[in-house]
Parts: C-alpha cells; structure tokens; sequence
C-alpha cells in the first residue's frame, strides 16, 4: 500500500511541475515543415522563458578561447565568406560544458580553437547548394546541429604560441582520413586526436562519425533550429 501511495504521489508531483512550466512558444515553420526560430523577438521569448536556450557568444564567456572562424573568409570549403562577423555562439549549457573542457585541458599547457559554432540555418542551405559531398554537409530537409547552437567545431592549441596540435587532416577535409576512427595515422596524432575526443566526450560531447573536428552536445533534441544572424544576436545585447 505504501508503495502504490508513494508512485502516485511522485506522479502528482510530476503532473503539477509540468503543469508549472511555461509553455514553449509556437515555432513557425518553414517549406520542408522544420520549425525554424527566424525573429529576433521570438528568441528573446524563449530566453525569457529558458535561461537555457540562450545563444552565448564564446570569445567572452571562456578565458583564453581562441577563435578561428574560417567561414567568416574565403578560406574555406566553398572559397567565399559565409558571416560578416568572425565569431562564435552556443546555447548556454554547451558553452558552460566548453568552460570545464578548457579548464581541464590547461595544466596540460593546452587551450581549444574553436573553427565554428552555432550556424545560421540559411548558411546550412547554401553549403547544401554548393557541396558536391552531401555526406559532409547537412540537408536542409533535416537541419543541422550547428543550427541549433549544439555543435562546436574545434581543436587543441599550445597556450604558449598558439600552435595547433597535429590532427590527421586540415580542418573541413572532405576525405576519410577526417574520420574520428581513422587508423593509419602517427601515433603522435592518434593521441592528440583521442586527447580531444576523450577529454570532451567527459563533459557531454560526441564526435561525430567522419569528422575528427565536430562534436555535438548530448542535449541537443531540447533546442530549436535558428535562423537568426550574429548581427542580430549581438544587437539584442545592446
């Protein structure tokens, strides 16, 4: 008897919490039936709602990150700039997650270089145009991870020059030797890879399956696609 009175009074509790979150606002959606948070105001809502879904600009939330925003160039996959503005965003917890990577990597004299973060789902759509590669890129019908602030593209730098850390391809090399599993490397970069993929796998990060460079956060089906631009992101801080 017990035992059925104390199920069903954590499952009153359960139904009076929920009934006590705020509801998400409605996401309008777009021509494949994605709900995409394309208004500026509508984010700000969301925030309001959940601290949680805010997208932090990381080169000011974590000491000593250093950035390398290759889309904001034409030294990139697609050969043209894709941000008028070179830098990085991710919800708040993934950058919090970020914060305790870099803490732990940096009495081993090492820091990250983050290539990219959040992106713009318009951006997805125009790598899908132009990428023969499909595999490599996200397909607009879906998303992307990056769209949702959830995916960080990065690596390990040296703090005393800034040097990065051998890896087993350049950045956004579309070829197999970019995969987190790929054997026939040094055993140099064999470790420096598994340093990367370990030390973020311990705070909720997953490589993902042909790119050494891109991790995702564990979270990541709680967040929203976006479609708004950093310049809009950063004047709503003003």
């Amino acid at each position: 008897m017990k035992k059925i009175l104390s199920t069903a009074f954590l499952l009153w509790i359960s139904a009076v919490a929920w009934a006590q979150t705020p509801a998400q606002p409605p996401i309008p959606k777009n021509q494949y039936g994605l709900p995409v948070v394309t208004s500026s105001a509508l984010y700000k809502q969301m925030v309001n709602q959940n601290p949680k879904q805010e997208l932090v600009e990381l080169a000011s939330y974590i000491p000593g990150l250093v950035l390398d925003i290759k889309y904001a160039t034409v030294d990139n996959f697609i050969k043209e700039p894709v941000y008028k503005i070179a830098t990085a965003y991710a919800r708040k917890p993934v950058a919090d997650a970020l914060k305790k990577v870099q803490a732990d990597l940096k009495p081993l004299g090492l820091g990250l270089k983050i290539y990219d973060g959040y992106r713009p789902y318009h951006v997805t759509v125009l790598f899908f145009k132009k990428v023969k590669k499909k595999a490599y890129v996200a397909n607009p019908k879906e998303g992307s991870r990056h769209n949702r602030g959830c995916a960080i593209d990065l690596t390990l730098i040296q703090l005393k020059d800034g040097k990065e850390l051998e890896m087993p391809t350049p950045y956004d090399a579309t070829v197999v030797q970019s995969h987190p599993d790929y054997p026939h490397v040094s055993e140099q970069v064999k470790k420096n890879r598994a340093l990367l993929i370990n030390t973020m796998q311990r705070h909720g990060f997953t490589v993902f399956h042909n790119e050494w460079w891109h991790f995702d956060f564990k979270d990541w089906r709680q967040y929203p696609l976006m479609d708004i631009r950093f310049e809009d992101l950063k004047a709503l801080k003003k």
